[in-house]
């Protein structure tokens, strides 16, 4: 991926967050990868980047999460006039209009369900990988 920045990966479930890490990995990652698993957790992280650490990169957000939802999570990022130019690509397993909907609304630039097996996550991880982090121009100070 272009810039060492960081990848924040916003994941409760314990499993996609092993299979995420595992895809990176296997696909030698060099950006290191970020993991707050709540939503709480994500925005500390923000609040952190406030602070003066180096926002990341992208933001894989997850919607259902605990403490905050990841709606509110994307509604913050996007509000912040310093990072909504940050890619957010929701990574989900919610198939529903409605929250599909939202998150655009609020800004998210993409919007993947999750798939079930390994080997189609990993592809997943790939075509996310080529995308965001080869094909994509980012702001190197969002």
């Amino acid at each position: 991926m272009n810039s060492m920045r960081p990848i924040l990966l916003v994941e409760d479930n314990p499993v996609d967050v092993d299979l995420t890490l595992r895809a990176f990995a296997k696909r030698h990652l060099v950006n290191p990868v970020q993991v707050a698993r709540d939503g709480e957790e994500a925005m500390a992280r923000v609040d952190a980047w406030e602070a003066g650490e180096p926002p990341p990169l992208l933001v894989l957000l997850d919607l259902k999460l605990p403490r905050v939802d990841g709606l509110d999570v994307l509604r913050r990022i996007k509000s912040h006039a310093r990072f909504r130019s940050i890619p957010v690509v929701v990574l989900t397993t919610s198939t529903e209009d409605t929250d599909m909907r939202s998150a655009y609304q609020l800004g998210a630039n993409s919007y993947i369900v999750k798939p079930v097996s390994f080997d189609n996550f990993m592809e997943v991880v790939a075509q996310i990988e080529l995308y965001w982090g080869v094909l994509n121009l980012a702001l190197e100070n969002p």
